[in-house]
């Protein structure tokens, strides 16, 4: 079914339901559920990001974090689609296998980080550990599934047209499994995010001020509006992400294909 022509802007719909949960944030403050101090308003809390916007250092922690997303969440796109389709190639390796990356699908990332810091002790290497491992089962499955959900009429015709091992794969398996794939990508991206996050709270790098140590000052100073303005952040990078990068992409695919009204 085409997505009807007036169907709201995503941007227009992504901050309604921001504002909608700014309204109802504001109307727990009014409740009197928590003292201010604890639960501040959203204006206190807007204010202080907008403090914080005019430190270097606000720029510098969101650089690092951003720097450990995009290294972590590259590397795990790199081994996932390898392991995919080395399991594409060999059958009886995907048998083995497809049940325990289910399984590391399922497992908390937090999960991991004894292991990691016992590895690579307290530094980068333990959080990359972590995002990779968060990561790249999803986007392994996804590509796997995504594949197993082509007609077999196309992989058909192109072994007719002469395709063959790797150049099947390149000029069939992966074109058809694209808007799968996507949706496995998105996926691991979130895996990759909330692994990142967890991180940097575990492991402070005291040369490296990313939001995570920022979140866990935060904290032991019991300074809410701090908090939740670091959380913010945290949420507004992520709609970011997914706004301008895998809803565009999303969007590129269906339009491509005939799906969405252009």
């Amino acid at each position: 079914m085409q997505a009807s022509s007036s169907t709201p802007s995503p941007w227009l719909a992504r901050l309604a339901a921001l504002a909608t949960a700014i309204l109802l944030w504001q109307v727990v403050v009014w409740s009197g559920w928590k003292p201010v101090w604890l639960l501040p308003s959203p204006l206190t809390v807007f204010l202080r990001l907008a403090t914080l916007a005019t430190e270097p250092a606000f720029y510098w922690a969101i650089f690092y974090t951003l720097v450990r997303a995009v290294s972590g969440y590259a590397m795990a796109v790199g081994i996932g689609v390898a392991s995919a389709l080395l399991m594409l190639r060999f059958r009886l390796l995907r048998t083995t296998v497809a049940g325990l990356l289910t399984g590391l699908q399922s497992m908390p990332s937090v999960i991991w980080f004894p292991l990691a810091i016992l590895l690579f002790q307290l530094g980068e290497g333990a959080i990359l550990f972590v995002v990779v491992l968060g990561a790249f089962p999803s986007i392994a499955n996804g590509l796997l599934h995504s594949i197993d959900h082509i007609p077999p009429l196309w992989i058909r015709a192109g072994k007719m047209l002469g395709a063959r091992g790797w150049s099947l794969v390149a000029h069939v398996y992966l074109p058809a499994a694209m808007p799968g794939f996507v949706g496995g990508l998105k996926q691991g991206w979130a895996f990759a995010w909330r692994s990142l996050m967890a991180g940097e709270l575990l492991v402070i790098i005291s040369d490296r001020p990313s939001i995570g140590t920022r979140l866990s000052f935060a904290r032991e100073l019991s300074d809410a509006p701090d908090l939740l303005a670091w959380m913010i952040v945290v949420l507004g990078i992520g709609m970011l992400v997914d706004g301008l990068l895998f809803s565009t992409i999303e969007r590129r695919i269906r339009i491509k294909r005939g799906l969405f009204e252009t």
